[in-house]
């Protein structure tokens, strides 16, 4: 007889990769979870020859690795709306960095707890979060049962303290959650952090093996900025300060040049870049150049960004977009097909946080980070492309299940590890105190 497993799923459609990383599915699938890792992808009968300890059907539902949020700042759903409608420049100096003046490490973990729910309704199961108080981020990744990178942001105007206490917490919290918690280094952007301070944090990056997570080249006018005061564009910064010999996240990268492209491609480290196109189209920015970035062999994952000012935490939303923006800047229906927007979601978003070899697709030996998505509903009926369904009708509502590491956390919609009423209820107690606005009072400037 066979091993008893602790999960099968049986009867779904599975988001499966061939042998060249191209996305596909296998019709009536079953998967074998063991030890917290995917143990078979084989076919419902097989699956049924398997003794589990929980069954799930997943008739009418496709199987999908768990999207990767490779970029947010999750404890800032707390500011969710707080300030629209304004130029970036405004954002960050009249509203968020006055309000981030305030910030308690409750209202972080909160904050970030909310953000763990709405992930997890949403079908996400891993996120890089880039932020502050990171400590009370893991406790939230911890309990909540999602898996994360976590870097805590410093600038160059906090002096050393500020880099130092991002090193001590990558060390400290790297493994923490039974080994869902990887981490970073994470200076805030080349316009905050002087060049010093980045070749400093390159070099504690070869030295303790940590990657590093940053904003950089974010729009045009960084872009142009940076040339005119230093002669060099942000991404040229980084490779000046050794930067592109570590493993690197960078977070937007819409104004990125041809020659910046050159350099990443051709950059010594594991480079990744994250896109989250609703906030640029927010902003009035370009968009990232996924398709050069590409053809330069650099993976671009999908993000969200944080939602004070994406609004949601929703990668749906970001595959969706992705898609749109991408045909839409490229003038060219045919690029970026709706597998290719999934490979984004699903290898790509994996190798970006760097976890490619442990999520990102339904193969033997990855972590069992799956998600069931429900396509029962008038949304997505008839389904005429699987593919395409997935990327322009589905919405973050119809993941019906979400497990990390074989542990159910999402079970037909009905969330198992966050309270979300009583965080709800004692975050909104919270808020008269943090969005006070005090007169000269904020956490930088945003000045490129």
């Amino acid at each position: 007889m066979p091993e008893t497993a602790e999960l099968v799923i049986t009867g779904c459609a599975a988001l499966v990769h061939d042998a060249d990383g191209e996305v596909t599915f296998a019709e009536d699938a079953g998967i074998v979870v063991r030890g917290g890792a995917i143990a078979a992808v084989t076919t419902v009968e097989q699956a049924a020859r398997v003794p589990a300890d929980e069954v799930i059907d997943g008739r009418g539902c496709v199987a999908m690795p768990g999207l990767v949020n490779c970029h947010t700042h999750a404890p800032m759903v707390a500011l969710r709306g707080f300030a629209e409608d304004v130029p970036i420049e405004t954002w960050f100096n009249d509203w968020i960095w006055p309000v981030e003046s305030n910030l308690t490490d409750r209202d972080v973990e909160l904050g970030a707890l909310l953000a763990c729910a709405e992930m997890i309704r949403g079908g996400v199961t891993t996120f890089a979060d880039h932020y502050f108080a990171m400590d009370r981020v893991a406790a939230a990744v911890d309990s909540s049962g999602l898996r994360a990178q976590l870097g805590w942001a410093y600038f160059s105007s906090q002096g050393p303290e500020g880099r130092e206490r991002s090193l001590d917490f990558a060390l400290r919290q790297r493994g923490a959650a039974g080994g869902r918690i990887t981490t970073c280094l994470a200076p805030h952007a080349p316009y905050t952090v002087d060049e010093a301070d980045l070749a400093a944090t390159a070099a504690l990056a070869v030295e303790h093996g940590l990657p590093v997570h940053l904003h950089a080249a974010e729009n045009q006018e960084q872009t142009d900025t940076a040339v005119a005061r230093t002669g060099h564009t942000p991404i040229e910064t980084l490779r000046r300060a050794g930067l592109l010999g570590t493993d690197l996240l960078i977070a937007h990268a819409t104004g990125v040049t041809d020659d910046d492209i050159a350099l990443l491609g051709a950059a010594d480290g594991r480079i990744g870049v994250a896109t989250a196109p609703r906030g640029y189209l927010k902003f009035g920015w370009g968009t990232t150049p996924v398709r050069a970035l590409s053809a330069a062999g650099i993976p671009v994952g999908l993000a969200t960004d944080g939602a004070a000012s994406n609004n949601s935490l929703d990668v749906w939303e970001s595959l969706a977009l992705t898609s749109l923006v991408q045909k839409s800047t490229e003038k060219d229906p045919a690029w970026l097909t709706s597998r290719r927007a999934l490979r984004h979601a699903t290898t790509e978003s994996a190798a970006v946080v760097g976890l490619g070899d442990a999520v990102g697709t339904l193969a033997p030996g990855h972590r069992a980070d799956i998600i069931l998505v429900d396509l029962s509903g008038p949304h997505t009926q008839p389904v005429h492309d699987l593919a395409a369904t997935l990327v322009h009708s589905a919405r973050a509502a119809d993941v019906r299940t979400t497990i990390v590491d074989g542990r159910v956390l999402m079970r037909d919609r009905r969330l198992l590890t966050v309270d979300v009423p009583a965080v709800a209820a004692e975050l909104s107690e919270r808020l008269p105190a943090l969005t006070e606005r005090r007169e000269g009072r904020r956490i930088q400037e945003y000045d490129t």
